[in-house]
């Protein structure tokens, strides 16, 4: 088995559980390709070090059994950066806080591993959302791809936004508003949750409109099948605003017409026999907490 490993380069807690990793898959032969900087960061305290390493995804192809990310959400979230369409399936180790897609608590690393390594476990798909604007942007030129939700909302100013917007070509509403959010099933309990949007399964064949802040109380949150294509346009009396993919943000113009819409390809997770979306939720949001169940 090959396996590559990325984490944030600034996380004492990460670089611990890194080193409890590195000692299993020594214990069992398994090979280790780590992400450069993540690298760089572990050797300056661990001198026994030697492995290969990878910049970026270009290094990387479908040698790769597994991907692991250790820390939280972001780290996983920037983990399909190296990955993106290579199909190696990514699996989270969470050092951070809530860990909504890096599932295994750091306490659990070693029956993690152990269902791994015994097959006890599913690959699960999620869709991307893909991102086009017609005055090309350079800063998502090469990553266009969202794994959360694609968001545009106002800058360098206190006033609202408005977003027209469009589904298959078809006018929707015009929404005045902090801004929108369109998020995946896998988004569904990050931005769009705090905004009042619902939570739905993972393997939902769904996507989410939910706006911020809207000036309409009558404007909710809309499910759409994931095959629509959305357009939007958005204008602002600064005369900009901002367009963010997961944790990736640049500054558009005003009538920028921006297309989302489902990639091409999706980005495999694993989900040990252990673990399920619905165990999740319990255990992350307090669900059953209440004496009464």
């Amino acid at each position: 088995m090959k396996v590559g490993i990325y984490g944030q380069s600034n996380n004492e807690i990460t670089k611990k559980y890194a080193r409890f990793l590195i000692d299993i898959f020594n214990q069992n032969k398994i090979s280790i390709l780590f992400e450069e900087k993540f690298y760089e960061y572990l050797k300056n305290d661990i001198n026994d070090l030697n492995y290969q390493t990878f910049k970026s995804y270009n290094n990387l192809d479908s040698s790769l059994d597994l991907f692991f990310s250790v820390g939280g959400d972001g780290t996983f979230l920037r983990s399909i950066s190296f990955v993106r369409d290579l199909n190696i399936p990514i699996i989270g180790i969470n050092t951070g806080r809530l860990g909504f897609l890096a599932t295994i608590q750091k306490e659990d690393i070693e029956q993690a591993f152990n269902e791994i390594l015994n097959k006890k476990y599913v690959i699960q798909e999620r869709t991307l959302l893909c991102v086009k604007t017609d005055d090309n942007n350079k800063d998502i030129a090469e990553l266009n791809f969202a794994l959360n939700e694609v968001s545009v909302s106002r800058k360098n100013t206190a006033s609202m936004i408005t977003v027209e917007t469009y589904l298959d070509k078809e006018f929707l509403n015009t929404y005045w508003s902090d801004g929108l959010i369109i998020s995946t099933p896998t988004g569904s309990t990050g931005y769009s949750l705090s905004c009042g949007g619902p939570i739905i399964s993972p393997t939902s064949k769904n996507l989410i409109l939910t706006p911020i802040a809207p000036h309409s109380l009558s404007v909710r949150p809309l499910v759409i099948p994931q095959e629509t294509k959305i357009a939007l346009k958005v204008d602002s009396r600064a005369n900009e605003a901002l367009l963010t993919l997961d944790s990736r943000i640049t500054t558009i113009n005003n009538n920028t017409n921006i297309t989302i819409e489902k990639c091409n390809f999706t980005i495999k997770t694993i989900q040990l026999n252990s673990q399920s979306f619905i165990k999740t939720l319990r255990e992350k949001l307090l669900w059953g907490e209440d004496k009464r169940n």
